[in-house]
């Protein structure tokens, strides 16, 4: 793979991070897709169950199930961040990488060797690309995972109604 070659050993370390965010964003849309239905329907009967919703024990019930649930909604969310944070910090750690290699070329053989400089300049911009690239995806998928998950807490809240 000319690709991972060129782009050095960083590279590979960015496609692991890439590889989990991309593994916890697929994780949470199926759990909206699949296991949240499960906790919501528990969290309502268990608040439809209760002979009255007025009182100030109420009010703490209804907020101990909108906790419990919106607690499992927003799981892996902090490490997503964390990932798409990271992927650019990655990248430059490539483009430092490189130019350690440019130089140390330029220091052997006094900027003689031109396919070797530009092997550097290549390790150096790849990682670069390679993390911007993981960045923008992260952040474009984490939008829509913090997006519905704001949505399903809120309609949570909604199906709790305190009318009786």
């Amino acid at each position: 793979n000319a690709f991972m070659a060129s782009g050095g050993p960083v590279l590979f370390l960015i496609a692991g991070l890439t590889f989990f965010m991309w593994m916890l964003i697929f994780e949470r849309v199926f759990y909206f897709h699949g296991g949240l239905k499960d906790d919501v329907r528990v969290a309502i009967d268990q608040w439809e169950g209760r002979p009255e919703r007025k009182s100030w024990n109420a009010h703490q019930v209804r907020y101990a199930l909108i906790s419990r649930v919106s607690e499992k909604i927003h799981s892996n969310m902090d490490m997503i961040q964390a990932c798409v944070a990271l992927a650019p910090l990655f990248g430059l750690l490539g483009t430092v990488w490189g130019m350690i290699n440019v130089f140390d070329v330029l220091a052997l053989t006094g900027g003689g060797d031109a396919k070797q400089m530009a092997s550097g300049v290549s390790m150096a911009t790849i990682p670069t690309m390679a993390g911007m690239v993981a960045a923008l995806s992260g952040v474009f998928a984490n939008t829509y995972v913090t997006r519905t998950a704001e949505r399903e807490t809120q309609l949570l809240e909604d199906h709790l109604t305190m009318d009786h």
